[in-house]
Protein backbone atom coordinates (compact mmCIF):
# COMPACT_ATOMS: atom_id res chain seq x y z
CA UNK A 1 0.00 0.00 0.00
CA UNK A 2 1.58 3.33 -1.28
CA UNK A 3 2.48 5.34 2.13
CA UNK A 4 0.75 8.28 1.09
CA UNK A 5 -2.83 6.64 0.13
CA UNK A 6 -5.05 6.38 2.91
CA UNK A 7 -7.22 2.55 3.20
CA UNK A 8 -10.38 1.76 4.97
CA UNK A 9 -11.45 -1.94 4.69
CA UNK A 10 -15.69 -1.67 4.79
CA UNK A 11 -17.94 -4.81 5.75
CA UNK A 12 -21.16 -4.57 5.61
CA UNK A 13 -22.61 -7.70 6.90
CA UNK A 14 -25.84 -9.28 8.71
CA UNK A 15 -25.77 -12.57 10.91
CA UNK A 16 -21.87 -13.10 10.73
CA UNK A 17 -20.63 -13.78 14.10
CA UNK A 18 -18.94 -17.07 12.75
CA UNK A 19 -16.96 -15.26 9.99
CA UNK A 20 -16.61 -11.58 10.72
CA UNK A 21 -14.09 -12.36 12.97
CA UNK A 22 -11.34 -14.01 10.97
CA UNK A 23 -12.25 -11.64 8.16
CA UNK A 24 -11.28 -8.37 10.68
CA UNK A 25 -8.18 -10.23 11.21
CA UNK A 26 -6.82 -10.82 8.51
CA UNK A 27 -7.07 -7.54 6.82
CA UNK A 28 -5.83 -6.09 9.82
CA UNK A 29 -2.86 -8.89 9.24
CA UNK A 30 -2.25 -7.77 5.94
CA UNK A 31 -3.22 -3.82 5.94
CA UNK A 32 -2.26 -3.10 9.58
CA UNK A 33 -2.19 0.61 8.83
CA UNK A 34 -6.29 0.32 7.33
CA UNK A 35 -9.33 1.41 9.00
CA UNK A 36 -11.44 -1.57 9.11
CA UNK A 37 -14.72 -0.73 9.80
CA UNK A 38 -17.63 -3.35 9.99
CA UNK A 39 -21.49 -2.06 8.98
CA UNK A 40 -23.92 -3.70 11.34
CA UNK A 41 -26.98 -4.96 9.33
CA UNK A 42 -29.01 -5.07 12.31
CA UNK A 43 -27.64 -8.10 13.14
CA UNK A 44 -29.70 -10.70 15.77
CA UNK A 45 -26.10 -12.89 17.30
CA UNK A 46 -23.24 -10.68 18.71
CA UNK A 47 -21.65 -10.00 15.02
CA UNK A 48 -20.97 -6.44 16.18
CA UNK A 49 -19.37 -7.76 19.39
CA UNK A 50 -17.15 -10.40 17.25
CA UNK A 51 -15.55 -7.66 15.09
CA UNK A 52 -14.86 -5.09 18.01
CA UNK A 53 -13.11 -7.99 20.14
CA UNK A 54 -10.78 -8.55 16.76
CA UNK A 55 -10.23 -4.89 16.87
CA UNK A 56 -12.81 -3.63 14.28
CA UNK A 57 -15.00 -0.22 14.54
CA UNK A 58 -18.77 -0.78 14.37
CA UNK A 59 -21.58 1.13 13.30
CA UNK A 60 -24.84 -0.28 13.36
CA UNK A 61 -27.46 0.36 10.34
CA UNK A 62 -31.12 -0.41 11.92
CA UNK A 63 -32.24 -0.61 8.16
CA UNK A 64 -32.30 -3.92 6.99
CA UNK A 65 -30.83 -4.73 3.43
CA UNK A 66 -27.35 -4.46 2.49
CA UNK A 67 -28.07 -1.15 -0.05
CA UNK A 68 -28.96 -0.27 3.07
CA UNK A 69 -25.69 -0.86 4.81
CA UNK A 70 -23.38 0.30 1.62
CA UNK A 71 -25.30 3.47 1.97
CA UNK A 72 -24.17 4.42 5.08
CA UNK A 73 -20.33 2.96 4.62
CA UNK A 74 -19.93 5.46 1.85
CA UNK A 75 -21.20 8.37 4.44
CA UNK A 76 -19.06 7.28 7.08
CA UNK A 77 -15.55 7.10 4.65
CA UNK A 78 -13.42 9.42 3.89
CA UNK A 79 -10.26 7.60 2.80
CA UNK A 80 -8.16 7.77 -0.35
CA UNK A 81 -9.36 3.93 -1.13
CA UNK A 82 -12.22 2.01 -0.22
CA UNK A 83 -12.41 -1.89 -0.27
CA UNK A 84 -15.80 -2.90 -0.21
CA UNK A 85 -15.80 -6.86 0.56
CA UNK A 86 -18.19 -9.26 2.19
CA UNK A 87 -18.21 -10.69 6.05
CA UNK A 88 -18.75 -14.06 5.05
CA UNK A 89 -15.05 -14.89 4.59
CA UNK A 90 -15.15 -16.33 1.34
CA UNK A 91 -13.10 -13.58 0.14
CA UNK A 92 -8.88 -13.68 0.83
CA UNK A 93 -7.91 -11.04 2.56
CA UNK A 94 -4.40 -11.09 0.77
CA UNK A 95 -6.14 -10.78 -3.13
CA UNK A 96 -7.11 -6.76 -1.95
CA UNK A 97 -3.46 -6.17 -3.02
CA UNK A 98 -4.14 -7.45 -6.50
CA UNK A 99 -7.16 -4.74 -6.42
CA UNK A 100 -4.39 -1.16 -5.49
CA UNK A 101 -1.97 -2.97 -7.50
CA UNK A 102 -4.16 -2.81 -10.40
CA UNK A 103 -5.80 0.93 -9.58
CA UNK A 104 -2.18 1.91 -8.89
CA UNK A 105 -0.41 0.84 -12.33
CA UNK A 106 -3.30 1.06 -14.35
CA UNK A 107 -5.68 3.48 -12.89
CA UNK A 108 -9.41 4.00 -12.83
CA UNK A 109 -12.20 4.74 -10.29
CA UNK A 110 -13.10 1.24 -9.40
CA UNK A 111 -11.66 -2.54 -9.41
CA UNK A 112 -13.98 -5.32 -9.03
CA UNK A 113 -12.66 -8.78 -8.20
CA UNK A 114 -13.33 -11.60 -10.88
CA UNK A 115 -14.15 -14.74 -8.53
CA UNK A 116 -12.14 -17.48 -9.79
CA UNK A 117 -12.07 -20.41 -7.85
CA UNK A 118 -11.64 -24.77 -8.13
CA UNK A 119 -14.34 -25.22 -5.88
CA UNK A 120 -16.98 -26.83 -7.07
CA UNK A 121 -19.50 -25.58 -4.01
CA UNK A 122 -18.61 -21.93 -4.49
CA UNK A 123 -21.02 -20.76 -6.82
CA UNK A 124 -24.04 -21.80 -6.83
CA UNK A 125 -25.71 -22.78 -10.28
CA UNK A 126 -28.62 -20.35 -10.25
CA UNK A 127 -26.72 -17.52 -9.63
CA UNK A 128 -24.16 -18.42 -11.99
CA UNK A 129 -26.32 -18.40 -14.68
CA UNK A 130 -28.32 -15.07 -13.50
CA UNK A 131 -24.78 -13.36 -13.39
CA UNK A 132 -24.05 -14.47 -16.61
CA UNK A 133 -27.42 -13.43 -18.44
CA UNK A 134 -27.68 -10.46 -16.60
CA UNK A 135 -23.86 -9.24 -18.06
CA UNK A 136 -25.03 -9.92 -21.66
CA UNK A 137 -27.92 -8.15 -21.59
CA UNK A 138 -26.44 -5.11 -19.79
CA UNK A 139 -23.16 -5.83 -22.05
CA UNK A 140 -25.08 -5.31 -25.19
CA UNK A 141 -27.36 -2.37 -24.20
CA UNK A 142 -24.44 -0.25 -22.25
CA UNK A 143 -22.27 -1.79 -25.12
CA UNK A 144 -18.82 -2.12 -22.37
CA UNK A 145 -18.22 -5.17 -20.40
CA UNK A 146 -19.03 -5.36 -16.85
CA UNK A 147 -16.97 -8.73 -15.80
CA UNK A 148 -18.67 -9.62 -12.60
CA UNK A 149 -21.78 -8.58 -11.83
CA UNK A 150 -22.41 -9.56 -8.45
CA UNK A 151 -19.11 -9.60 -6.67
CA UNK A 152 -19.05 -8.89 -3.33
CA UNK A 153 -14.89 -7.28 -3.86
CA UNK A 154 -14.51 -4.25 -4.80
CA UNK A 155 -12.26 -1.43 -4.54
CA UNK A 156 -13.22 2.88 -5.10
CA UNK A 157 -11.43 5.68 -5.15
CA UNK A 158 -12.91 8.52 -2.82
CA UNK A 159 -14.43 10.60 -5.91
CA UNK A 160 -16.22 7.82 -6.94
CA UNK A 161 -17.99 6.91 -3.83
CA UNK A 162 -18.36 10.34 -2.53
CA UNK A 163 -20.27 11.51 -5.92
CA UNK A 164 -21.67 7.94 -7.19
CA UNK A 165 -25.79 7.87 -6.67
CA UNK A 166 -26.62 4.71 -4.46
CA UNK A 167 -30.58 4.15 -4.02
CA UNK A 168 -30.51 0.07 -3.93
CA UNK A 169 -31.96 -1.50 -0.71
CA UNK A 170 -31.23 -5.18 -1.06
CA UNK A 171 -28.64 -7.28 -2.69
CA UNK A 172 -29.27 -5.70 -6.11
CA UNK A 173 -26.36 -3.11 -4.52
CA UNK A 174 -24.08 -4.61 -6.59
CA UNK A 175 -25.88 -4.48 -9.99
CA UNK A 176 -26.36 -0.51 -9.58
CA UNK A 177 -22.87 0.17 -8.52
CA UNK A 178 -21.56 -1.50 -11.86
CA UNK A 179 -24.36 0.30 -13.99
CA UNK A 180 -24.00 3.92 -12.05
CA UNK A 181 -20.52 3.34 -13.07
CA UNK A 182 -20.70 2.81 -16.78
CA UNK A 183 -23.95 5.61 -16.35
CA UNK A 184 -21.48 7.87 -14.93
CA UNK A 185 -18.30 7.49 -17.18
CA UNK A 186 -16.30 6.23 -14.24
CA UNK A 187 -13.79 3.77 -15.61
CA UNK A 188 -14.08 -0.03 -14.31
CA UNK A 189 -11.19 -2.58 -14.21
CA UNK A 190 -11.48 -6.31 -13.31
CA UNK A 191 -9.08 -7.93 -11.78
CA UNK A 192 -9.46 -12.18 -10.97
CA UNK A 193 -9.29 -12.73 -7.52
CA UNK A 194 -9.16 -16.31 -5.79
CA UNK A 195 -12.99 -17.17 -3.84
CA UNK A 196 -14.22 -19.96 -1.96
CA UNK A 197 -17.12 -21.66 -0.04
CA UNK A 198 -18.79 -20.25 3.12
CA UNK A 199 -17.00 -21.87 6.51
CA UNK A 200 -19.61 -24.47 8.20
CA UNK A 201 -21.96 -23.07 10.06
CA UNK A 202 -22.61 -20.19 7.86
CA UNK A 203 -25.51 -19.42 5.22
CA UNK A 204 -25.93 -17.17 2.69
CA UNK A 205 -28.67 -14.66 3.10
CA UNK A 206 -29.70 -14.58 -0.57
CA UNK A 207 -32.75 -15.26 -1.54
CA UNK A 208 -32.80 -16.59 -5.52
CA UNK A 209 -36.08 -15.51 -6.40
CA UNK A 210 -36.70 -12.47 -4.74
CA UNK A 211 -33.26 -11.23 -4.76
CA UNK A 212 -33.19 -12.13 -8.29
CA UNK A 213 -36.43 -10.29 -8.55
CA UNK A 214 -35.34 -7.08 -7.27
CA UNK A 215 -32.52 -7.31 -9.21
CA UNK A 216 -34.14 -7.34 -12.84
CA UNK A 217 -36.29 -5.01 -11.29
CA UNK A 218 -33.62 -3.00 -10.57
CA UNK A 219 -31.81 -3.06 -14.58
CA UNK A 220 -35.46 -2.36 -15.78
CA UNK A 221 -35.54 0.81 -13.72
CA UNK A 222 -31.93 2.38 -14.51
CA UNK A 223 -32.71 1.88 -18.44
CA UNK A 224 -35.68 3.56 -18.36
CA UNK A 225 -34.18 6.52 -15.99
CA UNK A 226 -30.67 6.34 -18.14
CA UNK A 227 -32.07 5.08 -21.21
CA UNK A 228 -35.06 6.37 -21.68
CA UNK A 229 -34.93 6.98 -25.51
CA UNK A 230 -34.23 3.32 -26.04
CA UNK A 231 -37.16 2.20 -23.33
CA UNK A 232 -39.76 4.77 -25.19
CA UNK A 233 -38.81 4.31 -29.00
CA UNK A 234 -39.46 0.04 -28.02
CA UNK A 235 -42.64 0.23 -26.37
CA UNK A 236 -43.69 3.32 -28.99
CA UNK A 237 -42.72 0.54 -31.27
CA UNK A 238 -44.72 -1.94 -29.49
CA UNK A 239 -47.91 0.03 -29.40
CA UNK A 240 -47.34 0.89 -33.21
CA UNK A 241 -47.21 -2.20 -34.26
CA UNK A 242 -50.43 -3.09 -31.94
CA UNK A 243 -52.44 0.03 -33.58
CA UNK A 244 -51.10 -1.21 -37.16
CA UNK A 245 -52.70 -4.87 -35.85
CA UNK A 246 -56.04 -3.48 -34.33
CA UNK A 247 -56.77 -1.30 -37.71
CA UNK A 248 -55.96 -3.48 -40.20
CA UNK A 249 -59.59 -4.91 -40.22
CA UNK A 250 -61.15 -1.11 -40.38
CA UNK A 251 -59.15 -0.54 -43.14
CA UNK A 252 -59.99 -3.55 -45.31
CA UNK A 253 -63.76 -3.13 -44.23
CA UNK A 254 -63.19 0.72 -45.89
CA UNK A 255 -61.56 -0.27 -49.32
CA UNK A 256 -63.92 -3.07 -49.81
CA UNK A 257 -67.09 -1.67 -48.48
CA UNK A 258 -66.14 2.61 -48.03
CA UNK A 259 -67.55 2.39 -44.61
CA UNK A 260 -66.13 1.16 -41.33
CA UNK A 261 -67.78 -1.90 -39.85
CA UNK A 262 -65.80 -2.60 -36.51
CA UNK A 263 -65.76 0.67 -35.21
CA UNK A 264 -64.12 -0.38 -31.91
CA UNK A 265 -61.12 -1.56 -33.30
CA UNK A 266 -60.72 1.49 -35.05
CA UNK A 267 -60.71 3.27 -32.09
CA UNK A 268 -58.75 1.22 -30.78
CA UNK A 269 -56.20 1.48 -33.58
CA UNK A 270 -56.23 5.30 -33.24
CA UNK A 271 -55.83 5.44 -29.30
CA UNK A 272 -52.82 2.84 -29.65
CA UNK A 273 -51.01 5.15 -32.01
CA UNK A 274 -51.72 8.18 -30.39
CA UNK A 275 -50.29 6.71 -27.36
CA UNK A 276 -47.02 5.52 -30.38
CA UNK A 277 -46.70 9.09 -30.46
CA UNK A 278 -46.77 10.46 -26.91
CA UNK A 279 -44.26 7.65 -25.98
CA UNK A 280 -41.71 8.45 -28.54
CA UNK A 281 -42.10 12.33 -27.71
CA UNK A 282 -41.68 11.32 -23.86
CA UNK A 283 -38.79 9.17 -24.98
CA UNK A 284 -36.78 12.41 -26.80
CA UNK A 285 -37.86 14.75 -24.14
CA UNK A 286 -36.38 12.87 -21.22
CA UNK A 287 -33.07 11.85 -23.27
CA UNK A 288 -32.30 15.23 -23.85
CA UNK A 289 -32.48 15.99 -20.04
CA UNK A 290 -30.49 12.91 -19.03
CA UNK A 291 -27.98 14.15 -21.71
CA UNK A 292 -28.15 17.56 -19.89
CA UNK A 293 -27.53 15.51 -16.31
CA UNK A 294 -24.54 13.81 -17.46
CA UNK A 295 -22.92 16.68 -19.18
CA UNK A 296 -23.64 18.62 -15.29
CA UNK A 297 -21.64 15.69 -13.58
CA UNK A 298 -19.01 15.47 -16.01
CA UNK A 299 -18.77 19.33 -15.41
CA UNK A 300 -18.64 18.40 -11.68
CA UNK A 301 -16.26 15.80 -11.84
CA UNK A 302 -13.98 18.06 -13.96
CA UNK A 303 -13.82 20.38 -10.87
CA UNK A 304 -13.14 18.11 -8.66
CA UNK A 305 -10.22 16.29 -10.33
CA UNK A 306 -8.95 19.98 -10.86
CA UNK A 307 -9.35 21.08 -7.14
CA UNK A 308 -7.06 17.82 -6.23
CA UNK A 309 -4.66 18.24 -8.72
CA UNK A 310 -4.29 21.85 -7.45
CA UNK A 311 -4.19 20.87 -4.05
CA UNK A 312 -1.33 18.03 -4.82
CA UNK A 313 0.58 20.96 -6.63
CA UNK A 314 0.20 23.04 -3.76
CA UNK A 315 1.81 20.55 -1.21
CA UNK A 316 4.75 19.62 -3.48
CA UNK A 317 8.28 20.67 -3.09
CA UNK A 318 8.57 22.27 -6.40
CA UNK A 319 5.44 24.19 -5.54
CA UNK A 320 6.89 25.27 -2.20
CA UNK A 321 10.49 25.99 -3.95
CA UNK A 322 9.49 26.79 -7.36
CA UNK A 323 12.74 28.20 -7.93
CA UNK A 324 16.52 26.91 -6.22
CA UNK A 325 18.17 28.59 -3.89
CA UNK A 326 21.24 30.09 -6.17
CA UNK A 327 18.85 31.96 -8.18
CA UNK A 328 19.49 35.39 -8.92
CA UNK A 329 16.73 37.48 -7.40
CA UNK A 330 15.20 39.88 -10.91
CA UNK A 331 16.05 43.53 -10.34
CA UNK A 332 12.68 45.37 -9.68
CA UNK A 333 10.78 47.20 -11.97
CA UNK A 334 11.68 51.11 -12.93
CA UNK A 335 8.68 53.77 -11.41
CA UNK A 336 6.45 54.26 -14.54
CA UNK A 337 6.61 57.87 -15.30
CA UNK A 338 3.28 59.65 -14.58
CA UNK A 339 1.96 62.61 -16.80
CA UNK A 340 -0.27 65.42 -15.91
CA UNK A 341 -2.93 65.39 -18.43
CA UNK A 342 -2.93 69.60 -17.90
CA UNK A 343 0.38 70.45 -18.20
CA UNK A 344 1.04 67.74 -20.81
CA UNK A 345 4.75 67.56 -19.13
CA UNK A 346 6.31 64.64 -17.71
CA UNK A 347 6.52 64.28 -13.20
Amino acid sequence: MPSQKSLTIGIPCYNEVITIGKVVSDFHFFFPDARILVIDNASTDDTAGAARLHGAEVIVETRKGKGHAVQRLFREVDSDYLIMVDGDDTYPAAEASKLITSIETKGGETIVGFRTSDDEGAFKASHTWANRVLAIFIESIFRTPVGDLFSGFRLFTKPFYQNIPVLATGFEIETELTLQTIEKGFEQRNVEIRFHSRPEGSFSKLDTVQDGFRVFWTLFAIIKHYKPLLFFSTLSIALFLSSLCAGIFPLMDYLAFHYVYRVPLSILATGLMLLSALSLTCGLVLDTIVRLNREQFAVHMRRLYSIEAANRARLSPAARFPFPSTAVKPEPLARPECFDLKKSAVV
